[in-house]
């Protein structure tokens, strides 16, 4: 029963009223703080940042007070400058803080470089898909006195001989050298 009664008392009651109003005044205060803290319902529209340089972006970020990580080269793409930017995270339009970081993907200055695969002794089919799903454009076919029908004996780019551990840009037409199949 002196349980009960402890419960009823006014000083318990007193304790509970102080607490209740104790929790509500430091969930007011940690809201202001942290409204203030965050710099809650600021807004800064994130600009296109497409195709523009790094010079550009810097100048163009640093006027919004808004900070750029490039985080990858992508793919060359021929359609955009070298250089410049691919794609930006958050996107443009996109509503961020002062100071957030804009992520950017630039386009590297040309193709990567590919090595050429050892083809020679290969039909002409093999030799075609391999080198089209590395990268390659397939230019024309020579022959040269062969036993071999449609057997790669040799690959060329721009009129030169090319040797297998040679690197050239993705996208590169290469001409195949075939056997005629009339014997050697």
């Amino acid at each position: 029963m002196s349980f009960f009664r402890f419960i009823v008392s006014k000083s318990f009651l007193r304790q509970i009223v102080i607490a209740s109003v104790g929790l509500v005044v430091f969930v007011f205060l940690l809201k202001w703080w942290l409204g203030y803290t965050t710099n809650h319902n600021q807004k800064i529209e994130v600009p296109d940042l497409n195709r523009m340089s790094l010079s550009d972006v810097k100048m163009t970020l640093e006027n919004l007070n808004l900070d750029f990580i490039v985080i990858d080269s992508a793919s060359y793409n021929p359609n955009y400058p070298k250089r410049s930017v691919i794609e930006q995270f958050p996107e443009a339009g996109d509503f961020v803080k002062e100071k957030r970081k804009i992520y950017l993907t630039l386009n590297p200055s040309k193709y990567r470089d590919i090595t050429i695969p050892d083809l020679n002794g290969r039909t002409k089919r093999q030799a075609i898909s391999q080198l089209q799903s590395i990268g390659f454009k397939i230019g024309e076919f020579t022959t040269v006195r062969d036993i071999g029908k449609d057997v790669v004996r040799g690959l060329k780019f721009e009129g030169k001989s090319l040797k297998s551990g040679k690197k050239l840009p993705k996208n590169s037409v290469i001409d195949l050298v075939l056997g005629d199949g009339k014997g050697g």
